[in-house]
């Protein structure tokens, strides 16, 4: 479990085919403080540390992880956000994220907000998936790239976030641009209500 509060950026220092799967190697300040089977987020994505080699760290990203996160758009050389889990004794500065993307979104607007900056996703607009939770709601909750976030403006298929320049500075956010494809995770909360709600 995590809070979507990002520790940092790694870096990635190189990708390897493993049948459907990738191995992704990244190097962060962390490294040496991590252990094989640590779960680790990566632009959101809870993924397990499998090898440990000099300053580097070795991750495994699954087909079906691939298919609903930006993980196989990764190159060498980019920055991706990285956070370790919770330690149960400290305090949630962001909400409940469990590392679980649910799918992609795409940043189709970018505007100055007098010293913040708004960012606007749109995602697939899916009756089904909104029955069970998969939407937005205005100032709630929701995890962009492993970041959490408040939402603003909502719409079936879109919403809008605000950016202080700190978050922008210290994660990949300052990357993103229009038409980059981003992670989401919806607030689990949501779920479980829309989930309780089927059996009213």
């Amino acid at each position: 479990m995590f809070s979507g509060i990002v520790e940092e950026m790694a870096t990635v220092k190189a990708i390897t085919q493993d049948q459907g799967n990738i191995n992704l190697t990244l190097s962060c300040s962390f490294t040496h403080e991590l252990k094989i089977d640590q779960s680790v987020s990566h632009n959101g994505v809870c993924l397990t540390v499998v090898d440990l080699k000099d300053d580097c760290y070795t991750v495994t990203a699954m087909k079906e992880t691939l298919e609903r996160s930006n993980l196989g758009l990764l190159k060498v050389g980019d920055a991706v956000n990285v956070e370790r889990s919770m330690m149960m004794n400290g305090r949630l500065d962001g909400h409940i994220v469990q590392g679980h993307v649910d799918e992609t979104a795409v940043c189709t607007n970018i505007e100055d907000a007098d010293g913040s900056v708004y960012f606007t996703f749109k995602y697939r607009n899916n009756p089904e998936m909104a029955r069970r939770g998969y939407f937005t709601v205005d100032k709630g909750s929701v995890t962009v790239n492993g970041v959490s976030l408040t939402v603003c403006d909502p719409t079936d298929d879109s919403f809008r976030v605000a950016i202080i320049p700190y978050t922008r500075q210290n994660t990949n956010f300052r990357d993103i641009k229009v038409g980059s494809v981003v992670n989401l995770e919806f607030d689990i909360i949501g779920k479980y209500i829309a989930r309780l709600r089927h059996f009213e």
